[in-house]
């Protein structure tokens, strides 16, 4: 049966505060570096936006509706309520639950930047304070309710063409060797508008992600490795990057050596001319893989059109950082 929306009081106080470099997921794919799902699993760095994909721009409008859960306070609240505590947990608990009472080495592999060390804080004790069903009800529910502080009534009808096309985006989706997105993409719909424009916008992010993730590996790199590049184009400072992810000093030192020694950054820290067409490589490899998938709408002018009104409202929240780590973008404004 689907999972039906619940009704919850908000708990701002208890909820913990969320960390001001936001949850380092970069997201998926495009230019969250690398994440999920994104056109994606990022997107900062690497590869200009000055004429971008059909697909990057797509991601661009649909990755602020997913990423909101990482940012405004009521996703965190509502898992407090739920029964955890500790942003953290809240935030890997709520990614993950569709895997089920997933261990911290599966965790750490699909979200793929975080340290080892970072993951096992959180899982798999998680799940002895809440069951993976009941997380993922309270992060639809949450999405229903958050989303609909940014939507009006004469918006609806749009946004319900929107839905039927992002339906058939993500029934279009081919999910081999995407399991954070297969996963996602089995969770029983809300019975919500608004709950079932969150869940496909994640599933199609996640997918990004999921994408953006075999494209750096591909390309030779760690997660570790990935990250310390983000930094390396100056778009992002590496303590934020290095203290959300959980990396000591040590392991950064280590793996930044490494990245010297092939070339992809120079002596002080900087992308070497090879370092910045291999980010660019890594990108244009996720894009490749996304438009393997049928996941551009029939008519993707219009539901960008749509989409985009609701993200640039999402954007403009305060608690949506300009500058984030996981390189959530403006919509653009072209398509």
């Amino acid at each position: 049966m689907p999972f039906k929306a619940l009704g919850f009081t908000r708990i701002r106080a208890a909820a913990g505060r969320v960390p001001d470099h936001g949850p380092c997921v970069e997201a998926a794919g495009t230019s969250n570096w690398p994440c999920s799902a994104k056109v994606g699993p990022s997107q900062s760095g690497g590869m200009s936006d000055a004429s971008p994909s059909p697909e990057r721009l797509f991601w661009t409008v649909f990755e602020p509706i997913h990423a909101i859960s990482y940012f405004h306070p009521d996703f965190a609240a509502a898992m407090v309520g739920s029964g955890l505590t500790g942003w953290w947990n809240g935030y890997f608990a709520g990614r993950a639950a569709p895997l089920g009472r997933v261990g911290a080495p599966a965790v750490t592999s699909l979200f793929f930047v975080f340290a080892p060390s970072r993951v096992a804080k959180a899982v798999p004790e998680v799940w002895r304070h809440i069951d993976p069903v009941k997380a993922v009800e309270t992060r639809l529910a949450t999405a229903d309710e958050v989303l609909s502080q940014f939507t009006s009534d004469h918006a609806l009808p749009d946004l319900r063409e929107a839905l039927t096309a992002l339906r058939r985006c993500v029934d279009g989706l081919d999910f081999g060797g995407r399991a954070l997105a297969a996963a996602w993409a089995g969770v029983p719909p809300p019975s919500t508008l608004l709950g079932q424009i969150w869940l496909a916008a994640t599933v199609l992010r996640e997918h990004r992600g999921d994408g953006h993730v075999i494209a750096s590996v591909e390309n030779g790199l760690t997660g570790l490795q990935a990250s310390i590049t983000h930094v390396a184009t100056g778009k992002v400072q590496r303590e934020r990057i290095q203290v959300t992810r959980g990396w000591s000093d040590e392991e950064w030192r280590t793996a930044e050596a490494e990245l010297v020694d092939r070339g992809i950054l120079d002596g002080s820290g900087a992308l070497t001319a090879r370092g910045a067409a291999l980010r660019d490589r890594v990108e244009e490899t996720t894009d490749r893989l996304a438009a393997r998938s049928p996941v551009l709408p029939e008519d993707p002018s219009r539901v960008i059109r749509v989409l985009r009104v609701l993200s640039a409202d999402i954007r403009r929240h305060p608690s949506f950082p300009d500058a984030n780590p996981i390189g959530v973008p403006h919509p653009m404004a072209k398509g």
